[in-house]
């Protein structure tokens, strides 16, 4: 594993779901984190992850949050937890891209 990592050298890459890219910033057996990028008007759909807890830090922009049916609004420097097994989404209804540090431990 690097010491030192230079995201503004890391390409942009696809994500399962249009709107969404990101560059992998660690990436290890117990977990990861990667900075991920919200298009406009793009949403990541409802969905559960069974063995692990996933956080994020908002770095700019305004995405909401639904956790375990729980609406949530965002500015930059507030922080998210995703409880393993619970279910989640986050959609940009913005017209202004989202920047995220995004983040997994498995349990």
């Amino acid at each position: 594993m690097k010491n030192k990592i230079k995201p503004n050298l890391l390409e942009w890459t696809t994500g399962k779901v249009k709107g969404f890219v990101g560059k992998e910033l660690i990436n290890i057996d117990k977990g990861g984190v990667k900075l991920v990028k919200i298009s406009p008007l793009s949403t990541y759909p409802d969905h559960v992850h069974p063995d692990k807890t996933e956080y994020a830090y908002i770095v700019e922009g305004n995405p909401e949050f639904v956790i375990d049916n729980q609406q949530y609004t965002s500015e930059p420097g507030d922080f998210f937890i995703f409880p393993t097994a619970k279910r989640h989404s986050i959609t940009n209804k913005t017209e202004a891209e989202c920047l995220l540090l995004i983040g997994a431990i498995k349990t």
